[in-house]
């Protein structure tokens, strides 16, 4: 959890943690797929001799080992933004932080939570993942998207809420 362990005020727990679905990182597999792929078969082009200079082909197994590096850079930069981004719902507030080198944080108490909102595809409903809006009062609207679990996150919300609002409701 990193940021949000940090942060926590005396007394507050985290009740429920969840970060972006691994959906987000589908762009940055099939870009490293396709550009290691094509690295891969220029590496193996070079290496099989099939060509007419030998300056031909060192560089087309440099151009091979560039392909497969850029690939792998993009895919990095998707785990990076995956793991950059925390959400939790503590027994006091909803906390969510974006950002590795800059960061966003959105931190409501819970009495300052006016709704949820969560929208899913069918894709998402399948596999998990949907955007959420957290509206807080005085007009605040953070929307985030792909989150993982995004129903739960919301109930677990409520639940606080309602917890925060009847104190020893839910033990009855």
């Amino acid at each position: 959890m990193g940021y949000i362990e940090n942060n926590l005020n005396p007394g507050e727990r985290i009740l429920y943690a969840t970060h972006l679905h691994w959906i987000v990182l589908f762009r940055s597999i099939l870009v490293d797929t396709i550009f290691s792929g094509a690295g891969v078969g220029l590496i193996v082009w070079a290496a099989a001799g099939k060509h007419t200079e030998r300056g031909e082909a060192q560089m087309a197994g440099m151009v091979g080992i560039a392909l497969i590096l850029f690939g792998s850079v993009i895919l990095a930069i998707g785990v990076i933004r995956r793991n950059a981004t925390e959400m939790a719902v503590t027994n006091k507030r909803v906390i969510i932080k974006i950002g590795f080198l800059t960061k966003r944080t959105i931190e409501l108490f819970l009495a300052k939570v006016e709704s949820i909102e969560v929208e899913q595809t069918l894709s998402g409903r399948m596999m998990g993942y949907g955007n959420i809006a957290v509206r807080g009062t005085g007009g605040t609207n953070e929307p985030f998207s792909h989150v993982a679990n995004p129903l739960e996150f919301r109930r677990q919300v409520q639940r606080q809420i309602e917890e925060h609002t009847n104190p020893g409701a839910e033990a009855q």
